[in-house]
């Protein structure tokens, strides 16, 4: 069973405009967060990972397919692993939480996309923790 979690929001539209909420979410261990803009479509960011940092995704703009292993073997994972994919859209409302342990990849579905990533890390303790792979190691991002 996976150990990421979404959470689903709400959007309520009315003659005013729409709001946007994520009512169910806590933010107990948020350390800072950023936000990707991706103008170009065909770009992929990733693989990168965490062996003891949370994150959070939010579409703020467009969408964006996002990836998720967790690697058995940080300095040499194998390239088995069991990918997780995720859809995150404007339309919708909902927030993906990822716990330690994962690397992630992800690639904007439309142009000038933007992703909010809320992290359980300050900058310090990423910059201390951060993993780098191949964007093609677990997924053939020309199928998507």
């Amino acid at each position: 069973m996976s150990e990421i979690k979404v959470i689903q929001g709400e959007i309520f539209t009315d003659h005013r405009g729409q709001i946007s909420s994520l009512n169910a979410f806590c933010f107990d261990g948020v350390q800072r967060f950023y936000f990707i803009h991706h103008t170009d479509k065909q770009i992929v960011r990733g693989w990168h990972g965490h062996r003891f940092e949370k994150k959070w995704f939010y579409c703020v703009k467009g969408s964006f397919m996002l990836a998720f292993v967790k690697p058995d073997n940080w300095e040499n994972p194998s390239k088995e692993l069991a990918v997780e994919i995720f859809h995150l859209a404007d339309a919708e409302s909902k927030i993906i939480c990822v716990p330690e342990g994962y690397a992630n990849c992800l690639k904007a579905g439309a142009e000038d996309s933007i992703l909010l990533v809320l992290s359980g890390k300050t900058l310090p303790e990423a910059y201390s923790d951060s993993w780098r792979y191949d964007s093609n190691l677990w997924v053939d991002w020309s199928k998507y």
